[in-house]
């Protein structure tokens, strides 16, 4: 029972919200402190003249000679303590800490002979021999000062190590600031004190994982419906996408909604400098978690502890990353399905997680969480919308449309840029050309409206892009333009063509191809206006040639090379995946296929060197053109596929992945 609790006057005990009683609690550090009040009142007292009068010597002459004083006591060879006949009388018979004050006192020289000079002075006076007064010598240590010479090294050593060991140890006054709390968890415990507020309602765009971790959330609820039967839920479940998809975000919504106890922590939380703390930590998550059962632990960021044991040769905080390893793959292989401790993990990572770790009973079930399709995104703009004011013409699914490969976070930013953007502009909500403004932002990077471009390379610029534009616009399997424009963004990014991909997954030679050919629009137009090429096309020839070895060494899409992939073996930097011999062929098959289709821009735009010089003019009068300004100047599209449509053909063999932002520079 705690004898040290504040209680208010109505008698009812104040906590704080952990539930621990709070205000004023006894400290030992009080004792020491008192005593060392004591200890210096006592040496104060002791040492300090402040109740003795100071005399001169011809005056203690003239006392010794008229035969007033009784005792003469010398401390230390220092100074003189001088005891009066009719002081003794005055003052009480039982003197102050076992000794009388003297009434007077002086200081004399280190050399000085008081002795010599009290028997001068009794015999020039005529007192008799036997009435002299011999002065007396006594040494007084002062204790307090030579204790503290050697215990505040001491000290100060301590208190530093203290202080030290302390924020090592967290800092502050939480969990784990004491030195002795460095190997404790330092998880974050939600329960029925610290609810949760997300819900499975604000979890958009993940429908088949929300399923998943649903049935693990109606295990933890309901676990009679699945032990009657036999069954056993898993005892991990690892999460695994890309950045901002939505993990942590689906792990909160388990919280939310289980109505279970739920520990949350990083991987980085188990890493320390200390030899053991690791491993220390996860025991101690494990304990709490097996006392609070049926619960649910969450690491975010597993792969901080959880990369495969045993590569790279390292030594020090490699062993201690391993033995942390090797301690979480003991506790979840160690507890058992019925106690209700489910370990949840996310990572973006999961190719560099251990074996061990991933196999059944410890990881039983893997959830991919993908980027989300045009369905999700809508879906995704319909959670984020709800808390912006919006003017009547905004439509989420126009939005998801302008967002393909968008991830949940991306999205967000998306939505909190607009908002910002109007709020810039003063206006009282959010319409569709805030959100064109926002996604400008992201896409493109922050509008750079001093940079300075001379008529010069501003004219190049805007031919240059225009060639993006025109090659796109006549090629079948291109991306839909959606807007032009020689606006400088970002860093390094004076102009750019931006499309808007196919909702596909699997994508044939022929679109690779056009593809290609549009990313060498802009090259190929300055060679053909100003016979000339520029710097400008660097990420354009990057981009292509990424392209163009993915085709032959990876898609296996070139016949001289043939029907081979080295993907998996590229990735091996020590180990080289093919021959000189087939080296040299495949950078012979990669220069044929970039030349070609640069040949093959350049003729396309000769041939509708109108439309280029048409749309080059309006760029440099408007800056910034869109889809239907492209209409109005130079016709539709002469093909009329939706990049949306359903149903794509099942034929094919490469799956790409492709840019979240649609962007050509």
């Amino acid at each position: 029972m705690d004898n040290n609790k504040n209680t208010n006057p109505q008698g009812n005990e104040k906590k704080n919200k952990d539930g621990k009683p709070e205000g004023s609690k006894f400290n030992s550090f009080w004792i020491y402190g008192l005593i060392a009040l004591v200890l210096i009142a006592l040496n104060v007292y002791s040492f300090s003249g402040a109740d003795t009068d100071e005399i001169g010597y011809g005056e203690f002459k003239e006392k010794v000679a008229n035969q007033e004083i009784s005792k003469v006591n010398v401390i230390n060879n220092r100074v003189v303590n001088v005891y009066t006949k009719a002081g003794e009388k005055d003052k009480d018979s039982s003197p102050a800490f076992g000794q009388a004050r003297p009434d007077f006192s002086f200081t004399i020289g280190e050399n000085e002979n008081l002795k010599e000079q009290m028997t001068a002075i009794q015999k020039d006076a005529g007192i008799p021999e036997s009435d002299w007064i011999y002065p007396t010598n006594d040494t007084q240590v002062n204790w307090f000062a030579e204790i503290l010479s050697w215990t505040l090294p001491i000290i100060i050593i301590v208190a530093i190590w203290l202080f030290i060991m302390r924020r090592v140890g967290g800092g502050g006054g939480g969990p784990g600031a004491q030195i002795f709390n460095i190997g404790k968890s330092r998880a974050t415990l939600f329960d029925q004190n610290t609810q949760v507020n997300v819900t499975f309602a604000d979890v958009a765009g993940l429908e088949e994982a929300k399923e998943e971790v649903m049935e693990v959330v109606d295990f933890l609820k309901n676990p009679k419906k699945y032990t009657a039967l036999g069954g056993k839920i898993p005892k991990g479940v690892l999460l695994v996408g890309p950045p901002g998809t939505g993990k942590t975000l689906l792990a909160k919504a388990v919280a939310g909604e289980a109505g279970v106890p739920f520990f949350s922590m990083s991987g980085s939380d188990f890493v320390e400098m200390f030899v053991g703390v690791g491993a220390s930590r996860v025991r101690d998550v494990f304990k709490q978690a097996r006392e609070k059962a049926p619960c649910i632990i969450f690491i975010d960021e597993i792969d901080a502890i959880g990369r495969a044991r045993g590569k790279g040769g390292m030594q020090g905080g490699n062993d201690e990353r391993e033995n942390t390893l090797n301690q979480l793959l003991v506790e979840m292989d160690g507890f058992s399905t019925d106690k209700g401790v489910i370990l949840m993990a996310a990572t973006n990572r999961p190719d560099v997680l251990d074996s061990a770790l991933l196999r059944p009973g410890r990881f039983d079930r893997q959830i991919g969480i993908d980027r989300p399709d045009l369905t999700g995104r809508e879906a995704i703009f319909n959670v984020h919308l709800k808390s912006i004011k919006l003017s009547a013409g905004v439509d989420p699914y126009a939005l998801a449309e302008m967002t393909p490969g968008f991830a949940g976070a991306e999205i967000a930013n998306v939505c909190n840029e607009a908002a910002l953007v109007a709020a810039r502009r003063g206006k009282q909500a959010v319409d569709m050309d805030d959100f064109n403004h926002a996604l400008d932002r992201v896409i493109g990077g922050l509008e750079k409206k001093n940079k300075l471009i001379s008529p010069k390379e501003k004219n190049i610029i805007a031919y240059h892009e225009a060639g993006h534009a025109v090659c796109g616009w006549f090629l079948e399997n291109a991306s839909p333009l959606v807007k032009v424009t020689i606006v400088p963004r970002g860093i390094g990014t004076l102009g750019y063509a931006q499309y808007l991909p196919k909702e596909e997954y699997i994508t044939r030679t022929e679109a690779l191809l056009d593809r290609m050919c549009m990313t060498f629009g802009g090259r190929a137009a300055e060679k053909i206006i100003f016979g000339k090429i520029s710097t400008g096309a660097q990420s354009d020839l990057d981009q292509a040639t990424k392209m163009a070895y993915s085709m032959i060494s990876v898609f296996g899409m070139n016949e001289k090379v043939g029907q081979v992939s080295f993907y998996g073996m590229q990735n091996d930097a020590f180990t080289k995946p093919y021959s000189d011999e087939t080296s040299s062929m495949i950078d012979e098959e990669v220069r044929k296929l970039v030349n070609s289709q640069y040949e093959r821009a350049q003729k396309l735009l000769t041939e509708r060197r109108k439309e280029l010089e048409l749309l080059a003019q309006q760029l440099l009068d408007k800056e910034v053109l869109l889809k239907s300004d492209v209409e109005r100047l130079i016709g539709k599209r002469p093909f009329e596929d939706d990049p949306h449509k359903k149903g794509v053909d099942s034929e094919g063999d490469v799956v790409l992945n492709h840019s979240p932002n649609g962007k050509e520079e």
